[in-house]
Formats: structure tokens, C-alpha cells, sequence
């Protein structure tokens, strides 16, 4: 039987299988990026009064009223312009999807859109799907600074997009002030659309501060800002992202959204509303934990050897494992330590179009319970040391 082209290269998630691999062999799971504790008491119940009290239909495609008035409210201060919840927000069955959708919006056949490598494995896929391609524009280790002069360099006549993942996964590197405004010459030198994906926004340490691309003035016509409630509020299974942008790019991200699922899960939503409604402290303590978590598990590589740049932001640490097993590259690496040590990771390779750069590195996610990572770190001294 005849199978679409743009289906025939995809394959199953490497960092699914990671997690499925970990809970076959009983490694700590350390590999995909969702933490192993619940949400907050208050959003679970809301989620569960929202269950009880008739949230149980259709919303409305682009989001339940009172969670895109909330996000609303929340985007005219970080953005810096007037979001108004029923023309620039759509609620999207997570970040994935609302990448997708922006994709579909403004890619073409045959257009290109730049990404910041490494990168999540699932925007390829998304440019695939939008018969477009990713051009790569890789970033360097150890530091992985933004270098304007590559994302010039990579623009052709097709290119009509950059993807800006901040804070950024899998380096964990919080792109600065300077770094964007530099960017955003080059975007608007060559009329580009900015998507975002800024589902890390809430966890950043060291007194970070977070800098939407959208915020910049020269680009808050031209950026499809994207975030998602589900790391921040430990809810991934949840699937709730979105997508703010002004009129003309919102029009057709909510056209992509409303025939790619109709509407994320109405309580759920619900919910959402409920957890953006959460005051400071609950945001100050997310950061503190992150710091106690970052701290203790990355100490820990230091320790056994696995070189990584401690995150500026999100939960994420990129090593390199030369040290221990320069005789394997990634994947074979990745296989021995959940086997042998009993530990899971994501190889590099996964991030990269080309995967000889990801070889002698691997991802470790340290979203887990101080418990989860002191069993990891554990396993790791005594194989390691």
C-alpha cells in the first residue's frame, strides 16, 4: 500500500522508548522530561470539580473562556501589548501540538524554517509534516550561546521561520537580552516569523530572568509566542499548551488547531485556570526546589565524571561521558548505563539533524522527587567511582 512521503521517515519518539526501556529493566527514569510527583492540591481539585460540574463537553476550539482570559492577563505583562483572549490566544493539546499548528500557519511546501541545535526531536517531525524542512543552526558546547552570525548565514529564499526554544532544552542555556535583540535584526532583515517555545519560563535559577522573543518590540508583530502549564505545574500528562500571537498569524494557528483535535480537554482547562490563579509563593518555592534538585544531581555528575554545564534554566543537564566510556558512542552508552547502572538517559544523537554531533553526549531530566534522584545518584557512585 501507497504510504505519504512525509510519514516515511517518522518513527517512534527515541525518548518514549527511553522511558519505555527504563520501566522494562527497572532503571531510574531520568530520560523523558516529566516529573515523577503531582500538581498542586488545588489543581487537582479543580480538576475534579470541573469533572463533577459539567465540564465534560466541547470548549470552545481556541480554549475555555476563563483560562484564555487568564493567560490573556498573563501575556499582557510579559509580552508588553494588549492580548485580548478571543483574538490572539488558542489552548492547544500541549506545546507539541501548538508548534504543529504554528508550523502549518506559516510554512508552505518546500519553505525552511531555522532551528537552534540541539533541539527537541518532535520539531522536525512537525516541519515534516508541514511538507517544509528544518535548516540547523547548532549551537556550541559547553556555553551554547546564540551566534547571530550562523542564524545569518543559514537563510536562503525559502527560509520563512525561526524556531527560538528559551530557556532551552536539552542545554539548558536562558537566551539573554542581547542575544535576541541581535536576532531579531537578522529576522527582520529577511521578514521572518519567530515561534517560540517557552514552556520553561517558570524554572530558572540564579536569579534569571526569563526574556520572551515577543517582548521585543520589532518582533511582537511577527511572533507566535508558545508555552504550555505542564512542566510547570508537574501535569505533562495533561497535554495543555498554547499560543499567543497577534491577529493575523493567530487567525490561521487557530484554523490549524481547530481541524488538527477541536479543543484540549475541557475540565483539564479548567484546571489550568485554576493553576495560573496560584500566587508568588508557590512560584518561589517551584524555583527553590528546582535549585535543591539541579544542585544535588549535578554535583553528582561532577563527581562520576559525566561533564555538563550546570542549566541556567528548565531541568535538564547535557554531559559529556568520555571520561567513563570513551569506547562507546552515544546510543551504545545510553543502553549501557540503563542496563548496567541502571539509570536511564537520552542519547544525543536525537537532538541533532546530524547525530555525529550528539555522540559523546547524553540528556539527563532531574524534574524527580529528591528520593528519585538520590537512588539515580546512588547507582551512579557505585558503578562510576
Amino acid at each position: 500500500m501507497h504510504v505519504a512521503a512525509r510519514t516515511q521517515h517518522l518513527r517512534e519518539s527515541v525518548i518514549r522508548e527511553m522511558t519505555r526501556l527504563a520501566l522494562s529493566c527497572g532503571a531510574v527514569n531520568l530520560s523523558q522530561g516529566f516529573p515523577d510527583f503531582d500538581p498542586p492540591e488545588a489543581v487537582l481539585a479543580a480538576a475534579v470539580a470541573a469533572l463533577r460540574n459539567g465540564h465534560n463537553q466541547y470548549s470552545v476550539s481556541w480554549g475555555l473562556p476563563v483560562l484564555r482570559e487568564r493567560l490573556a492577563q498573563r501575556y499582557r505583562a510579559m509580552l508588553g501589548w494588549d492580548v485580548d483572549p478571543d483574538r490572539h490566544v488558542a489552548v492547544t493539546c500541549g506545546v507539541t501540538e501548538a508548534v504543529a499548528c504554528a508550523f502549518f500557519a506559516v510554512l508552505d511546501r518546500g519553505d525552511e524554517v531555522l532551528v537552534l541545535e540541539p533541539a527537541h526531536e518532535t520539531y522536525g517531525p512537525a516541519a515534516l509534516l508541514a511538507d517544509a524542512k528544518i535548516v540547523p543552526v547548532v549551537l556550541d558546547p559547553p556555553n551554547f550561546r546564540l551566534d547571530v552570525e550562523r542564524v545569518a548565514a543559514a537563510v536562503t529564499p525559502r527560509t520563512r521561520a525561526i524556531l527560538v526554544n528559551t530557556p532551552h532544552n536539552p542545554s539548558g542555556r536562558v537566551f539573554d537580552h542581547v542575544e535576541l535583540a541581535a536576532l531579531a535584526e537578522v529576522v527582520l532583515r529577511h521578514d521572518l516569523v519567530v515561534v517560540t517555545d517557552e514552556i520553561y519560563d517558570e524554572i530558572l535559577y540564579d536569579g534569571r530572568l526569563h526574556v520572551s522573543p515577543g517582548s521585543l518590540e520589532a518582533l511582537r508583530e511577527r511572533t507566535i509566542t508558545i508555552g504550555g502549564l505542564g512542566k510547570t505545574f508537574a501535569m505533562t500528562g495533561w497535554r495543555l499548551g498554547y499560543a499567543i500571537a497577534p491577529s493575523s498569524l493567530a487567525v490561521a494557528v487557530r484554523g490549524a488547531h481547530d481541524f488538527l483535535t477541536v479543543c484540549a480537554a475541557t475540565p483539564l482547562q479548567a484546571a489550568g485556570a485554576a493553576a495560573l490563579e496560584l500566587g508568588a509563593d508557590y512560584f518561589n518555592r517551584l524555583r527553590a526546589e528546582y535549585h535543591e534538585r539541579r544542585a544535588l544531581f549535578c554535583s553528582a555528575l561532577d563527581e562520576v565524571g559525566l561533564r555538563a554545564q550546570w542549566p541556567q534554566g528548565a531541568y535538564y543537564a547535557m554531559a559529556d561521558f568520555t571520561e567513563i566510556r570513551a569506547d562507546l558512542d552515544d546510543l551504545a552508552f545510553t543502553h549501557w548505563l540503563m542496563n548496567e547502572v541502571g539509570v536511564a538517559c537520552v542519547p544525543g544523537r536525537v537532538f541533532y539533524s546530524d547525530p555525529a554531533r550528539g555522540r559523546t553526549q547524553v540528556r539527563f531530566a532531574f524534574a524527580k522527587r529528591t528520593e528519585t534522584l538520590h537512588e539515580a545518584v546512588a547507582r551512579l557512585r557505585a558503578a562510576l567511582l
